[in-house]
């Protein structure tokens, strides 16, 4: 079975429509069609990557520093009292093309922290594991 077109691409060359509110050579950002708050918008790389990953390190810092001039813009235009930023990668990413979500917040706007619950650590010793994995990881990585 063949992949599936990615709709984002599509959004980038101009063959779907959205309603876009950043349009540069290198990113876009467009309103998300089911958001969490009206203002929600994505922000996409034009080029196709797929997750974080894979973004080229030369474009991560035009696309953060994008994602930092929109969540200022959205939070603005949108008269909210802050804005959250995330990005899914694979794991309920519903469109397998690296977006960043830029969402209006309110206090007491009924969004409690993150989506999904809490883990505690069993204590210090897991910590430290989980720590020190991390850390070796990034050493090779």
């Amino acid at each position: 079975m063949p992949p599936r077109p990615c709709v984002f691409c599509s959004i980038a060359r101009g063959e779907t429509p959205a309603h876009v509110v950043l349009d540069e050579p290198e990113v876009m950002a467009f309103l998300d069609h089911h958001p969490l708050f009206p203002g929600h918008c994505l922000l996409i790389p034009r080029a196709h990557h797929q997750v974080l990953t894979d973004v080229p390190a030369s474009l991560v810092g035009p696309l953060f520093a994008t994602a930092q001039r929109l969540a200022r813009a959205v939070e603005s235009a949108c008269t909210a009292e802050g804005f959250f930023v995330a990005i899914n990668n694979r794991v309920s990413q519903s469109v397998p093309h690296v977006h960043i979500h830029v969402v209006p917040r309110r206090r007491r706007d009924g969004l409690k922290g993150f989506f999904w619950p809490r883990y505690k650590y069993a204590g210090e010793h897991e910590m430290r594991g989980f720590r020190d994995a991390i850390v070796s990881a990034l050493t090779v990585g």
